[in-house]
């Protein structure tokens, strides 16, 4: 059996090694995102080589399902023992599994897996230039919106640890204005932004405050994916200011993302209005994933 264990801070470094230094732009596939999400998808980590094998629950009967093993190892071994698995789901799954994931798949284990595309979990991938910039006529109503929040009083700061405590408190507002404690989802948010203000600094975050006429009125909190790609992970502002969405996802990119060429805003969840919202923002990239099912057996 794998020695599977809860995702630790002191895990980060490896997992680090790992996943920022390949070309991965998937969401899945930064240890800040695993982390805040751990007790939401009792996500389990072990190591195979120098690769990361990461484990979420699949259902209330505690079945696994995995990641595709990244990182520098044998990554067909790797796969075979976690088939091996005892609390393996049945047929053995791995879950979003990208393009080149899903090549790497059927040449390694030719015919061995079905693959079912998850639409509401692609990842919107834009350029930051095109956001921080918002040039041309596509961006036209962005930039209306932008110039309407900026026609009063405001500023943009970054997240340190001497605003931090009113990021938190802007989040527990947020939250109660959207009556968090009705949704589940909205409420594992809620305690996954809360795990990420308690270890922003380990975790290696990023993020950005916005303040209209001295209110907080909206923040974001990222950390880089892979070498040329930033992930944005939360974004909050609240809906009766407007411009405020468009202002700190501008402002952040231009005062934080400069080095990098593409940003990942994340999925839409399968939410019709999300999903407009962002792809209003022109995406250069949908990133598609798949759940990858073994067929015709239950060991590879």
């Amino acid at each position: 059996m794998i020695d599977f264990h809860a995702p630790e801070l002191s895990d980060k470094t490896r997992v680090d090694a790992a996943f920022l230094t390949g070309n991965c732009r998937s969401d899945d596939y930064c240890f800040g995102n695993i982390y805040i999400w751990r007790a939401f998808y009792k996500t389990r980590i072990a190591f195979w080589d120098d690769m990361p094998l990461i484990a979420f629950d699949d259902g209330p009967n505690g079945a696994a399902r995995y990641l595709f093993p990244l990182g520098d190892g044998n990554v067909k071994e790797a796969l075979q023992a976690l088939a091996r698995e005892p609390d393996a789901r049945r047929p053995f799954t791995l879950a979003g599994v990208t393009e080149d994931m899903k090549k790497q798949l059927e040449e390694l284990f030719p015919g061995r897996f079905s693959f079912q595309l998850n639409r509401e979990q692609s990842d919107y991938v834009y350029s930051v230039e095109a956001l921080t910039n918002l040039a041309g006529r596509k961006y036209h109503g962005k930039r209306n919106h932008l110039a309407r929040f900026k026609r009063k009083d405001w500023e943009y700061e970054a997240i340190t640890p001497q605003n931090i405590e009113v990021c938190d408190k802007f989040n527990d507002e947020w939250c109660a204005v959207n009556d968090y404690q009705s949704s589940p989802a909205l409420l594992a948010e809620y305690k996954a932004v809360k795990e990420a203000f308690a270890n922003f600094e380990k975790l290696g975050f990023a993020g950005g405050l916005l303040r209209q006429e001295g209110r907080p009125v909206a923040f974001t909190i990222g950390e880089p994916i892979c070498k040329d790609t930033y992930g944005i992970h939360i974004e909050k502002a609240f809906a009766d200011v407007e411009g405020a969405y468009a202002a700190i996802n501008r402002e952040f990119l231009a005062a934080s993302c400069a080095a990098y060429t593409y940003v990942n805003r994340e999925e839409d969840v399968g939410d019709e209005g999300l999903r407009k919202a962002k792809l209003s923002y022109h995406p250069v990239e949908l990133l598609d994933k798949y759940t990858a099912t073994l067929i015709g057996g239950e060991m590879l």
